[in-house]
């Protein structure tokens, strides 16, 4: 059937400005981005199989050009605006970020980390360096691991609060494997980041671990200062 004989509140342009748009499915969401179907195949339909083939949203973020390109339906123009949606919204959260309303929403922070590190397949360690009223001076992705584990040297980290001029920090990295969840060495470093950064009056907020849209948060759990 042709969207055009859909019931219009069926529809997900007419659904998103009726309902809003978290009221849309992953394939609603992207028929919207995608405009028009193909032959044969009605745009939310294309939608529903192109997440199929790539397997989530965020894989098709993380697709390549050729990959992407080799799709039905998608070429380069679509891949450039692709693109640039998600880079819009990356600014977005840090602009959110950098006005100071962050710390005033910690589901705010989560978004911004998400934006940044969910897509990154091998682990990889960043801070937020805070000043006194807790507001961003600067983000840093400090280390790059392989897909297992990164090599976090608190000297460095404490190096770049001390140039960042920081009173506060949230310390952050990613778990590729998808689990949100602290594991011994995770504890590990933050205890021995929390004890450095004590030594030049920088405390630690928080650890939050991104994987995938889920967060694990150390100060939620109750897990610093131990």
């Amino acid at each position: 059937m042709m969207l055009k004989d859909w019931p219009s509140v069926e529809r997900p342009r007419e659904k998103l400005l009726n309902q809003g748009a978290a009221s849309l499915s992953d394939a609603e969401l992207l028929a919207i981005f995608l405009r028009t179907g193909v032959q044969g195949c009605n745009v939310v339909d294309l939608a529903r199989q192109l997440l199929m083939s790539f397997g989530s949203i965020s894989a098709i973020y993380k697709a390549s050009e050729e990959e992407f390109c080799t799709r039905k339906g998608l070429g380069t123009a679509k891949y450039v605006q692709l693109q640039a949606c998600l880079e819009m919204s990356k600014r977005h959260l840090a602009e959110q970020l950098q006005q100071g309303y962050a710390l005033t929403s910690s589901q705010a922070t989560k978004n911004y980390l998400i934006s940044e590190l969910r897509n990154e397949t091998r682990e990889v360690f960043a801070v937020l360096f805070l000043n006194n009223q807790h507001q961003v001076i600067k983000f840093e992705k400090l280390f790059y691991g392989t897909i297992d584990a990164a090599a976090v040297y608190p000297r460095i980290v404490v190096e770049h609060a001390l140039k960042n001029q920081a009173a506060a920090v949230i310390l952050s990295h990613n778990h590729p494997s998808g689990i949100a969840e602290s594991s011994t060495a995770d504890k590990q470093i933050t205890s021995r980041l929390e004890k450095a950064l004590d030594l030049i009056d920088v405390r630690v907020l928080d650890h939050i671990i991104i994987a995938g849209h889920q967060c694990y948060s150390f100060a939620e759990q109750g897990e610093l200062g131990r």
